[in-house]
């Protein structure tokens, strides 16, 4: 059962703290370790903040011994309330640069608050001093987001870490969504509009379009998680990558199937029309964002793609 910190004594707060420190070592140091091929200057900038952690825990296991001499009883964070319950860095399956910067403030801030804490409650002068000196050094580490980020940013090394960052989520997220977006906003729209202009149902068209949406989002998405693994071309794990592909293919054929939920045909087609130009516009916007295609180059060649596909359902369906 978890203990409050008022509850504890001077033995046990200067136990804590050197269990803080070596459990921060830690979390840095993982920290270091994930980032340290796609983020060295970041890496490096923990990796020093760990050897910082490890010689606070050793000026604190000096004191420790002067004052209670070598048994340190075993007591973690989790053993005393108010601390905030932290998830394992190996249970972090993406870790981003920023996530990590607003962690590592977190954890530096709740230390400091503990130290200042800490410091009231002890009689001893050489171990208060001792607190008040790592609260200082807390204060500075826990304004490392932004010294880290303005050293980066004069070095340039701000700019590598961004643009390494962004080709990441171009890989895994955006390029397999758009891909889904694009198949699921065009391939559709021949089955979709044939069956409109072929029965003139609202009711018949909207099944074919629900139908042929979820068929294709499946098909995508397994299509796009069997393509690749991902380990040599970093485009992360399948899993994602599929159903981010197939979602999307499924939210570009929903947008213009949903409309013939209108029993008013020429409303619904209409309509369908108008969000097929909006998805349409969307993906050249994506395009133009992210993949580096001029708009206008993207515009046309989405735009003419959609409406010689639309224009094709229109005619088998009418004819």
């Amino acid at each position: 059962m978890a203990k409050s910190f008022h509850q504890l004594t001077e033995q046990e707060i200067l136990a804590l703290a050197i269990s803080l420190e070596e459990e921060d070592g830690q979390i840095f140091g993982e920290f270091a370790e994930r980032l340290r091929q796609e983020y060295p200057d970041t890496a490096a900038a923990l990796k020093s903040m760990q050897q910082e952690e490890s010689t606070h825990r050793h000026w604190l296991i000096e004191a420790y011994r002067a004052r209670f001499g070598e048994h340190i009883p075993a007591i973690s964070r989790t053993d005393v309330k108010g601390f905030v319950k932290r998830k394992p860095v190996w249970l972090m399956r993406r870790l981003s640069v920023a996530q990590v910067r607003n962690e590592v403030e977190s954890i530096e801030e709740e230390t400091l608050r503990f130290y200042k804490v800490a410091m009231t409650r002890t009689g001893d002068a050489g171990v208060r001093k001792l607190l008040g000196d790592l609260a200082a050094a807390e204060q500075e580490h826990s304004q490392l987001a932004g010294h880290l980020e303005r050293e980066q940013q004069a070095s340039g090394a701000r700019g590598r870490e961004d643009a390494a960052q962004r080709r990441s989520f171009v890989l895994q997220i955006i390029q397999p969504g758009l891909v889904g977006l694009m198949d699921g906003s065009v391939s559709t729209l021949a089955p979709l509009f044939a069956a409109a202009f072929a029965t003139h149902s609202t009711t018949d068209a909207f099944r074919v379009g629900m139908a042929a949406s979820v068929g294709a989002g499946i098909s995508m998405g397994f299509a796009e998680a069997l393509s690749d693994d991902g380990v040599l071309s970093g485009r992360g794990r399948p899993w994602i990558r599929g159903v981010m592909c197939g979602l999307m293919t499924m939210v570009g054929g929903l947008g213009h199937t949903l409309p013939f939920l209108i029993h008013n045909f020429r409303v619904a087609t209409t309509l369908a029309g108008a969000v097929v130009a909006v998805e349409l516009g969307v993906i050249s916007w994506v395009r133009e964002h992210f993949m580096d295609t001029p708009f206008l180059a993207a515009a046309f060649q989405i735009i003419l793609g959609g409406i010689l596909v639309l224009a094709a359902g229109i005619l088998i369906g009418a004819s």
